[in-house]
């Protein structure tokens, strides 16, 4: 199986309008897109939410040839397109809550998001061994009451 738009030839400026109007039609009020060399931003107010997403490129300077770099550049905007889309639908649907789908990208008042702040901790749980079971343990039958 091949990875998720693999070889569009969509260009990144028609990903960027998909997502804004994506954006308007699940009721973002605010919202913009930032680049840096290494990575792109998407940042949106939804429900009186911040949401960041951080959309990491492959660096120009790794890459074999230019026509190669736009075009991992051009897949990596179709999937965060996806990834968007996807995510506004499951909350539609009642899959899950906004905060559910969106929480690791919630921006916190530092700047940072909530998966920013989250991971390290998630890392040091596994690390240590203090992770949590994958399944709650068993729950007890209700002990009849005596009257």
């Amino acid at each position: 199986m091949g990875k998720y738009a693999e070889g569009t030839r969509v260009p990144v400026a028609k990903s960027r309008e998909e997502i804004e109007r994506i954006l308007q039609r699940f009721g973002a009020d605010a919202f913009g897109f930032m680049s840096e060399p290494d990575k792109s931003m998407v940042a949106f107010r939804c429900r009186e939410r911040n949401i960041r997403f951080d959309l990491p490129l492959p660096q120009r300077a790794a890459a074999r040839n230019v026509e190669r770099w736009e075009r991992e550049v051009r897949e990596r905007w179709r999937a965060l397109a996806l990834c968007i889309k996807a995510k506004l639908s499951a909350v539609e649907s009642g899959i899950e809550t906004f905060e559910e789908a969106f929480l690791a990208h919630v921006v916190m008042p530092d700047g940072r998001t909530v998966g920013e702040h989250a991971v390290p901790a998630l890392e040091r749980h596994y690390k240590d061994g203090t992770s949590g079971a994958l399944l709650p343990p068993p729950s007890r039958p209700a002990k009849p009451r005596s009257e």
